[in-house]
């Protein structure tokens, strides 16, 4: 990153701009960084100014506590006045979440777009399991396991054992360890895990809302309710993607709703 802005709290934002246009803010998911969506991106360069930014507690941004949702939606405003004073929002899985609740908040954001926004009550047992989740992962991290808390977001994303496994003996472990404690502050942007209609129906701004025709059944129910909790919103299904969406296929579809 070679930007730095501050957030409202006196945090330290990192970011970069990369290309011309309208511009959006590319906002990760859980257990990622501002590099994460940086491949994204690119394939928007060509037509819109593309903003990434490690959200607090990651990468190359500092962080404050306590915690709250609201200096999130602070951090995406600092951002959106050092590009310029206007963008659009972008947020992939939980930072879909974010995005959702920015722009309900009244953030000044003209567009905003989401792919899969993980919510759990179009899962079978879903709220039960986040429940478990959000009480195992508070307890791990309150006692500094960051390795159990990492395997329990892996676990809850349906990897198999085994995979976890190799992961926890690959070199990428104490990456993602490092970033381990910011998992609470996705599981907080989510909430409850279930979908907030009230709040979605707030947001007066245009939404698309994305999904992979390859993801569960339950994931991309809950893009197509969230798209219609939206007085304005659109819902657009992408042929054989996955919850790992390719930024060539993603890419064409955000900047024609971005840039029309």
């Amino acid at each position: 990153m070679d930007k730095k802005t501050t957030s409202r709290d006196g945090t330290a934002l990192a970011y970069q701009v990369t290309g011309q246009g309208p511009t959006v803010i590319l906002v990760s998911g859980a257990m990622s960084t501002g590099g994460t969506v940086a491949p994204l991106a690119q394939r928007l360069a060509d037509r819109c100014t593309a903003v990434v930014y490690d959200r607090r507690g990651r990468g190359e941004s500092g962080d404050t506590k306590p915690y709250a949702v609201e200096r999130e939606v602070e951090d995406l405003a600092a951002l959106i006045d050092a590009v310029g004073g206007g963008a659009a929002l972008f947020g992939v899985s939980s930072g879909g979440a974010l995005v959702l609740e920015a722009v309900a908040s009244g953030l000044p954001a003209g567009r905003a777009a989401v792919y899969e926004v993980p919510y759990a009550n179009f899962l079978q047992g879903g709220a039960e399991r986040e429940a478990t989740y959000k009480e195992r992962l508070n307890k791990a991290l309150s006692e500094d396991r960051r390795g159990d808390a990492v395997e329990l977001f892996l676990r809850l994303t349906g990897l198999a054992e085994e995979v976890i496994q190799r992961a926890r003996q690959s070199p990428m472990w104490a990456g993602m360890e490092a970033v381990a404690p910011s998992l609470a502050y996705d599981d907080t942007v989510m909430g409850d895990g279930l979908l907030p209609r009230d709040r979605l129906a707030a947001i007066s701004v245009p939404v698309l809302a994305v999904a992979g025709g390859a993801s569960p059944q339950w994931m991309r129910e809950a893009s197509r309710e969230a798209s219609r909790a939206v007085p304005d919103g659109v819902y657009r299904e992408l042929a054989g993607q996955t919850h790992m969406v390719e930024p060539d296929v993603l890419g064409p579809v955000l900047a024609e709703f971005f840039a029309g």
